[in-house]
Protein backbone atom coordinates (compact mmCIF):
# COMPACT_ATOMS: atom_id res chain seq x y z
CA UNK A 1 0.00 0.00 0.00
CA UNK A 2 3.28 2.34 0.31
CA UNK A 3 3.06 2.60 -3.43
CA UNK A 4 -0.18 3.81 -3.43
CA UNK A 5 0.62 6.73 -0.66
CA UNK A 6 3.40 7.57 -3.12
CA UNK A 7 1.00 7.47 -6.03
CA UNK A 8 -1.50 9.72 -3.82
CA UNK A 9 1.71 12.59 -3.48
CA UNK A 10 2.96 12.67 -6.57
CA UNK A 11 -0.82 13.69 -8.16
CA UNK A 12 -1.28 17.61 -8.23
CA UNK A 13 -4.69 17.30 -6.60
CA UNK A 14 -3.28 15.57 -2.97
CA UNK A 15 0.74 17.27 -3.45
CA UNK A 16 0.62 19.51 -0.87
CA UNK A 17 -1.39 16.87 1.82
CA UNK A 18 0.81 16.15 4.65
CA UNK A 19 1.79 12.70 5.16
CA UNK A 20 -0.71 12.11 7.76
CA UNK A 21 -3.55 13.46 5.31
CA UNK A 22 -2.60 11.21 2.62
CA UNK A 23 -2.69 8.48 4.75
CA UNK A 24 -6.31 9.78 5.69
CA UNK A 25 -7.37 9.12 2.03
CA UNK A 26 -5.40 6.47 1.76
CA UNK A 27 -7.21 4.87 4.42
CA UNK A 28 -10.76 5.17 2.43
CA UNK A 29 -9.41 3.60 -0.57
CA UNK A 30 -10.64 -0.31 -1.41
CA UNK A 31 -9.13 -2.50 -3.95
CA UNK A 32 -11.11 -3.52 -6.78
CA UNK A 33 -10.73 -6.39 -9.22
CA UNK A 34 -12.35 -5.87 -12.83
CA UNK A 35 -11.84 -7.88 -15.51
CA UNK A 36 -10.56 -7.42 -19.01
CA UNK A 37 -13.04 -6.28 -21.55
CA UNK A 38 -14.88 -4.63 -18.80
CA UNK A 39 -15.96 -1.09 -19.26
CA UNK A 40 -15.54 0.76 -15.75
CA UNK A 41 -16.01 4.26 -16.33
CA UNK A 42 -18.54 5.40 -18.74
CA UNK A 43 -18.11 8.73 -20.90
CA UNK A 44 -21.06 11.20 -19.73
CA UNK A 45 -21.74 9.32 -16.19
CA UNK A 46 -21.35 11.35 -13.16
CA UNK A 47 -18.09 10.47 -11.77
CA UNK A 48 -18.10 9.21 -8.07
CA UNK A 49 -14.82 7.40 -7.54
CA UNK A 50 -11.14 7.96 -8.56
CA UNK A 51 -9.31 5.05 -9.88
CA UNK A 52 -5.68 3.95 -9.36
CA UNK A 53 -4.32 1.42 -11.62
CA UNK A 54 -2.20 -0.69 -9.55
CA UNK A 55 -2.10 -3.73 -11.97
CA UNK A 56 -3.24 -4.69 -15.46
CA UNK A 57 -3.72 -2.13 -18.43
CA UNK A 58 -7.06 -0.27 -19.35
CA UNK A 59 -7.58 1.80 -23.18
CA UNK A 60 -9.19 5.00 -22.99
CA UNK A 61 -11.71 6.33 -25.57
CA UNK A 62 -13.71 9.62 -26.28
CA UNK A 63 -16.19 10.04 -28.50
CA UNK A 64 -16.07 5.90 -29.44
CA UNK A 65 -12.15 6.95 -30.69
CA UNK A 66 -9.31 4.97 -29.32
CA UNK A 67 -6.94 8.01 -26.93
CA UNK A 68 -4.03 5.65 -25.05
CA UNK A 69 -3.46 3.36 -23.22
CA UNK A 70 -2.48 3.12 -19.50
CA UNK A 71 -1.43 1.15 -16.92
CA UNK A 72 -0.15 0.70 -13.37
CA UNK A 73 0.37 4.31 -10.74
CA UNK A 74 -2.21 5.94 -13.35
CA UNK A 75 -5.25 8.07 -11.64
CA UNK A 76 -8.29 8.41 -13.59
CA UNK A 77 -11.35 10.74 -12.03
CA UNK A 78 -9.28 11.90 -9.22
CA UNK A 79 -11.33 15.28 -10.03
CA UNK A 80 -14.65 13.54 -9.73
CA UNK A 81 -14.21 12.89 -6.08
CA UNK A 82 -14.35 16.26 -5.39
CA UNK A 83 -16.65 17.48 -7.97
CA UNK A 84 -18.96 14.49 -9.46
CA UNK A 85 -18.53 16.02 -12.84
CA UNK A 86 -19.51 13.63 -15.74
CA UNK A 87 -16.71 11.62 -17.27
CA UNK A 88 -14.63 12.81 -20.19
CA UNK A 89 -13.87 9.73 -21.36
CA UNK A 90 -14.88 5.28 -21.78
CA UNK A 91 -12.05 3.32 -20.03
CA UNK A 92 -11.81 -0.14 -20.70
CA UNK A 93 -10.08 -3.12 -18.75
CA UNK A 94 -7.79 -4.53 -21.45
CA UNK A 95 -6.40 -6.94 -19.04
CA UNK A 96 -7.80 -8.19 -15.92
CA UNK A 97 -7.05 -5.40 -13.31
CA UNK A 98 -6.62 -4.49 -9.94
CA UNK A 99 -7.37 -1.12 -8.53
CA UNK A 100 -7.91 0.97 -5.71
CA UNK A 101 -11.23 3.14 -5.62
CA UNK A 102 -12.07 6.37 -4.02
CA UNK A 103 -15.67 6.85 -3.16
CA UNK A 104 -16.60 10.28 -3.55
CA UNK A 105 -19.15 10.61 -0.75
CA UNK A 106 -16.60 8.74 1.85
CA UNK A 107 -13.87 11.35 0.63
CA UNK A 108 -16.70 14.45 1.12
CA UNK A 109 -16.68 13.07 4.20
CA UNK A 110 -13.18 13.08 4.99
CA UNK A 111 -12.83 17.07 4.11
CA UNK A 112 -16.05 18.00 6.04
CA UNK A 113 -13.81 16.81 9.54
CA UNK A 114 -10.67 18.36 8.15
CA UNK A 115 -10.71 22.53 6.92
CA UNK A 116 -6.76 22.28 6.50
CA UNK A 117 -7.15 19.59 4.13
CA UNK A 118 -10.08 21.14 2.85
CA UNK A 119 -8.13 24.22 2.22
CA UNK A 120 -5.38 22.60 0.48
CA UNK A 121 -7.75 20.94 -2.01
CA UNK A 122 -9.45 24.18 -2.94
CA UNK A 123 -5.98 25.72 -3.99
CA UNK A 124 -4.47 22.84 -5.69
CA UNK A 125 -7.52 22.57 -7.80
CA UNK A 126 -7.80 26.44 -8.77
CA UNK A 127 -4.39 26.37 -9.64
CA UNK A 128 -5.07 23.18 -11.98
CA UNK A 129 -8.17 25.21 -13.34
CA UNK A 130 -5.81 28.15 -14.00
CA UNK A 131 -3.29 25.81 -15.84
CA UNK A 132 -6.00 24.32 -18.19
CA UNK A 133 -7.64 27.25 -18.77
CA UNK A 134 -5.25 30.70 -17.94
CA UNK A 135 -7.82 33.23 -18.95
CA UNK A 136 -10.31 31.99 -16.72
CA UNK A 137 -9.71 33.08 -13.51
CA UNK A 138 -8.44 36.60 -14.23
Amino acid sequence: MTDILETLAGLELFSDLSKKELKSVQSLMSTAHVRAGKEFITEGAVGREAFIIVEGEASVWRRGKLVTTVGPGTVMGEMAVLTGIGRTATVKAETDMTLEVLVRREFLGLLDRSPSMTRKLLVSTINRLQELEPGLLG
